[in-house]
C-alpha cells in the first residue's frame, strides 16, 4: 500500500542522506521525496512516498524516529490528507498541435510559462492520478520531456504536523 509520510527534521548537513541510508541499508523504495525549510529556517520538512504493508510502514516510522535529526513524524495516508505534484511538461507546439496543447493546458486547468516558436512548457499542479492523466491525454509523439516534483502534503482538517 502507498503512504505518504511527512516528517520534520533538522535543517542540517547530512540529514537527507541519513533518511535516505536508512531506506536504502533496509532495501525499501522512496517513490517521491521532497524537501524545504519551513518557516522556522533551522526545521526543514520532507515528504516521501514509499510502499509497503502496515508492518513495514511501522517499522520505517520506528527507524524514522531513532535518528537524531527527526522531530516529528506523521503518515498522511492515516486520515484526510492534501497531496499535490508539479508537472512541468515541454510540447512540441507547431501547426495544429499548437491548438490541440492550449486545448489539453485549458481541459485539465494547466499553464503554459514558457512560448517558443516550436514549443510550450505546461505547468501543472494536482495528484498522481491527474498528473498521470495528462501525460497519457497527450499524443506522446508531442510531449518531449517531463519533470515532476514528487508529492507534497498536509493534512486536513485539526491535523498538524508542527513543534
Amino acid at each position: 500500500m502507498r503512504h505518504v509520510i511527512s516528517l520534520l527534521m533538522e535543517n542540517e548537513s547530512g540529514a537527507l542522506s541519513r533518511v535516505a541510508g536508512l531506506f536504502s541499508a533496509r532495501g525499501y523504495n522512496i517513490e517521491s521525496l521532497t524537501v524545504a525549510p519551513i518557516e522556522d529556517a533551522s526545521i526543514s520538512r520532507m515528504t516521501l512516498v514509499t510502499s509497503g504493508s502496515d508492518d513495514i510502514i511501522e517499522q520505517i516510522t520506528k527507524q524514522l524516529n531513532k535518528l537524531v535529526d527527526v522531530i516529528k513524524i506523521t503518515d498522511l495516508s492515516e486520515g484526510p490528507n492534501i497531496e499535490r505534484e508539479l508537472l512541468l511538461a515541454k510540447v512540441r507546439a507547431t501547426g495544429a498541435a499548437r491548438e490541440e496543447m492550449k486545448r489539453m493546458a485549458d481541459i485539465f486547468r494547466a499553464h503554459i510559462i514558457d512560448v517558443t516558436d516550436t514549443s510550450y512548457v505546461i505547468e501543472l499542479t494536482g495528484n498522481q492520478k491527474k498528473l498521470d492523466a495528462f501525460i497519457a491525454a497527450i499524443d506522446p509523439a508531442l510531449l518531449t520531456e517531463t519533470v515532476r516534483s514528487g508529492a507534497c502534503g498536509l493534512g486536513r482538517g485539526e491535523r498538524v504536523l508542527k513543534l
